[in-house]
C-alpha cells in the first residue's frame, strides 16, 4: 500500500505543480497549488467529501513527484505546460497554446500595448502567457489609468505627422491620449512611459512608484489637490498591483536548462525543457559518483542522458558554468541576468530541494552517515588533516572577578557527550583576568588527559578572540601538544573564527553547518559555565552568611554546607547534629545565631 503520510512530510508548503504515478510507474494527472503540502493532503482526508472518480484516482496513486515555482501564477502556467505534453488519463484535455492571451508592446513609433492569442516575431515585445482573459485585462485596466497611450493604429512616422495628416479623435477629448499624431507629445515622453509600464509588467515597480510619489508631494506643495488626487489614485493601484508570472518569456523559444547540486559521494541535476516560452518537460536525476569525477563532468553526462531520453534539438542549453562539450550545432549559456538567469535560478531551486529531501530520507534511516558528512565538511572547511571526532570547547565565567570558573564542554561525532563535560574552579588567577584564566583552564585540562593516558581532541574550541585564543596556546606549547590538535578562537561579535598566527579571521557561511556545530559548543560551554558558576556563587553567597557566626570561618562554612546542604537545614539541625560537623563551641555558637535571627512568621 502507498503510504501517503510519508509522501507528504517530503512535500514543502510552497507553490508548485504536483504529479501522480501509477503502480506501472504512468502519470496519471498533474495538478497546480498555492500550497503543495496542502493541496496534496487534501485529496487523502477521508472525511472529506469527493466525487467517486477523484476517489479512483486516489486509490491508483503509488508515487507522488512535484516541483516547486515561484509563484501561484507560474504553477498555473507550468501544470497547463505539462499536461499539454504528457494528457495524463485523468486530467481535461487543454486547449492550444493560441488561447492563452499575451500583452504586446507593438515594435512602432508610438508603441501601441494590446493584447493577443497569436505572437508573430516582428520584434515587437510579448509578455505573458496570462492564466485568463480577466486577468489579463485586469492588468491592461492598470496601465490604461495610470498612462495615457494612443489605441489608434495610424502610422505616425514623422513625415505624416509633420504634414499635418491626422486630427486628435475623441480618445484626446476624454484625457485617455494625450495627442502624439498632432505633435502634442513629444517621443522621448511617449517613450518613457512605455519603458516604465514595461517595468511594471516585469514587476520592477520601485522606481515608477517612488517617482510618483515624488510628484505626488510636489503637487500637494502647488496646492494642486486635484493633480495630487490623481497620482494619488495611480499610486495605489500601482502599489496594489501584482505582476505577472515570471517563469516564461515569449524571447525565450527553445532551451534546455541544466543545474547541478554535488555532495561527496552523490550529485543531482535538474532539467527545464523550455518552448515557445514555457517550461514543458522538468526532471531531476541522482547520479552515484564512482570516482572523484567534477560537476562539469557529471552535468556533461547528465545532458547527454537528459538530451537523449527527451530527444531535444535544442541549440541552445542554459547551464551555470562552462561546459566542454565539442558540438557546433550547440551554443551553451551561463546567464549572469536577464529572463535566462531566472530560469537557472528556478532550476536550481528544485535541484537544491531535491537534494535536500534526499540526504534527509537517506541520513535519516542512517544516522552515522550524517554524522560522517558533518565532520568531513568540518574537517573541509576548518582546514583541518583528520576528522574532529572529539571537539572540546572552553569559556570562562566569573561575576565582577569573583567566583571565576572555566567550563569545558565535549562533542564526539558532532553530538554532545555530557559525561565528559567539566569545569574547573580557577585557583591560581586573582581578581577578572580571562585571559589567565583561560591559560590555567587549558593547561590543567590537558596535563590531566596526558598524565591519565587519554587520548587528545582532534579539534579545541576557544570561546573569545585571539587574546583567549593567545592565552590557549601558551599553555599548550608549554605542554609541547600545540601541533596535536586544531586550535581556533570564535569571537561572537561577527562569529569570525580566529586561527593561531593568522593576522585575518575566517568568516564562515550563516548557514554553514560548520558554523552552527561550533555555535552549539560556544553556546552549550555557556550555558554550563553560567550553572556551575552559579552554584558556586550561590555556595559563596550563604558560606558569607555562616561567617557571621562568631567562631565560623570560610572552611567551618563550607564543612557545614556541603554535610547539610543547606543553611535551612543548618538551622534546623539540632546541637547534637551539628557537633558531626564542627567541635562543640562552634556547634552552639551556630545553634544560638539561628535562634537570635529566626525568620519572621505571619498569622
Amino acid at each position: 500500500m502507498f503510504d501517503y503520510r510519508e509522501a507528504l512530510k517530503k512535500i514543502p508548503h510552497k507553490p508548485g505543480v504536483y504529479q501522480y504515478w501509477d503502480d506501472s510507474n504512468e502519470l496519471i494527472y498533474i495538478g497546480k497549488a498555492k500550497d503543495l503540502r496542502n493541496r496534496v493532503s487534501s485529496y487523502f482526508v477521508k472525511d472529506h467529501q469527493v466525487s467517486s472518480k477523484t476517489k479512483v484516482l486516489v486509490s491508483k496513486i503509488r508515487n507522488i513527484t512535484f516541483t516547486i515555482v515561484d509563484t501561484e501564477v507560474d504553477a498555473w502556467l507550468l501544470e497547463n505546460s505539462l499536461i499539454k505534453k504528457h494528457k495524463p488519463k485523468y486530467n481535461v484535455l487543454l486547449k492550444d497554446d493560441k488561447t492563452y492571451p499575451w500583452i504586446i508592446i507593438k515594435n512602432e513609433r508610438f508603441p501601441r500595448i494590446f493584447w493577443t492569442r497569436n505572437i508573430v516575431r516582428d520584434g515587437s515585445k510579448y509578455l505573458g502567457p496570462y492564466p485568463s482573459v480577466s486577468m489579463m485585462h485586469t492588468i491592461l485596466g492598470v496601465i490604461r489609468e495610470t498612462y495615457a497611450l494612443r489605441t489608434c493604429n495610424l502610422a505616425l512616422t514623422p513625415e505624416n505627422i509633420n504634414a499635418g495628416k491626422f486630427k486628435v479623435c475623441l480618445e484626446y477629448q476624454l484625457g485617455n491620449c494625450k495627442g502624439p499624431c498632432q505633435n502634442y507629445q513629444a517621443e522621448d515622453d511617449y517613450n518613457r512611459n512605455i519603458s516604465e509600464i514595461q517595468d511594471i509588467l516585469n514587476g520592477k515597480i520601485s522606481n515608477v512608484l517612488r517617482n510618483l510619489k515624488t510628484d505626488m508631494e510636489g503637487a500637494a506643495s502647488d496646492l494642486d489637490f486635484e493633480l495630487a488626487h490623481r497620482l494619488k489614485r495611480k499610486y495605489d493601484l500601482l502599489e496594489n498591483y501584482q505582476s505577472k508570472s515570471t517563469v516564461v518569456s515569449s524571447s525565450i523559444t527553445d532551451v534546455d536548462v541544466f543545474s547541478i547540486a554535488s555532495e561527496e559521494k552523490y550529485a543531482f541535476v535538474n532539467f527545464l525543457k523550455v518552448m515557445n516560452g514555457t517550461i514543458i518537460q522538468t526532471q531531476t536525476i541522482e547520479l552515484k559518483k564512482k570516482l572523484d569525477e567534477t560537476d562539469a563532468e557529471l552535468l556533461s553526462l547528465a545532458i547527454s542522458e537528459f538530451r537523449s531520453r527527451y530527444s531535444s534539438q535544442s541549440k541552445e542549453i542554459i547551464v551555470p558554468f562552462e561546459i566542454e562539450l565539442e558540438d557546433n550545432n550547440i551554443k551553451f549559456t551561463v546567464p549572469k541576468l536577464g529572463e535566462k538567469k531566472k530560469l537557472l535560478d528556478l532550476s536550481y531551486k528544485n535541484v537544491q530541494f531535491f537534494k535536500r529531501e534526499k540526504i534527509d530520507q537517506y541520513e535519516k534511516l542512517n544516522p552515522e552517515v550524517k554524522s560522517e558528512r558533518l565532520l568531513t565538511q568540518m574537517m573541509k572547511d576548518l582546514r583541518m588533516n583528520q576528522l574532529p571526532r572529539h571537539i572540546e570547547c572552553f569559556d570562562n565565567s566569573n561575576f565582577q572577578g569573583k567566583y571565576p570558573v572555566s567550563a569545558i564542554v565535549v562533542f564526539k561525532d558532532a553530538k554532545p557527550s555530557k559525561r565528559d563535560y567539566r569545569f574547573f574552579n580557577v585557583k591560581t588567577v586573582e581578581g577578572p583576568n580571562d585571559f589567565a584564566t583561560m591559560e590555567e583552564a587549558v593547561f590543567r585540562r590537558y596535563r590531566r588527559l596526558l598524565d591519565e593516558g587519554i587520548e587528545l581532541p582532534q579539534l579545541v574550541v576557544i570561546d573569545g578572540g585571539k587574546g583567549q585564543l593567545g592565552a590557549a596556546l601558551k599553555s599548550l606549547k608549554l605542554l609541547g601538544i600545540e601541533k596535536q590538535m586544531t586550535v581556533i578562537g570564535i569571537a561572537k561579535r561577527l562569529e569570525e573564527l580566529y586561527y593561531p598566527g593568522d593576522q585575518y579571521p575566517l568568516y564562515l557561511d550563516k548557514k554553514s553547518e560548520t558554523l552552527k556545530i561550533i555555535q552549539q559548543l560556544r553556546d552549550e560551554a555557556h550555558r554550563f559555565g553560567i550553572t556551575a558558576h552559579r552554584k558556586k556563587r550561590d555556595k559563596g553567597t550563604l558560606a558569607t552568611e555562616l561567617e557571621l557566626v562568631r567562631g565560623i570561618g570560610r572552611l567551618s562554612a563550607e564543612k557545614l554546607l556541603k554535610y547539610f546542604k543547606s543553611v535551612k537545614k543548618i538551622r534546623e539541625a539540632s546541637l547534637e547534629e551539628l557537633q558531626e560537623v564542627v567541635n562543640l563551641k562552634q556547634a552552639q555558637a551556630v545553634n544560638d545565631y539561628f535562634k537570635a535571627n529566626q525568620p519572621a512568621t505571619t498569622t
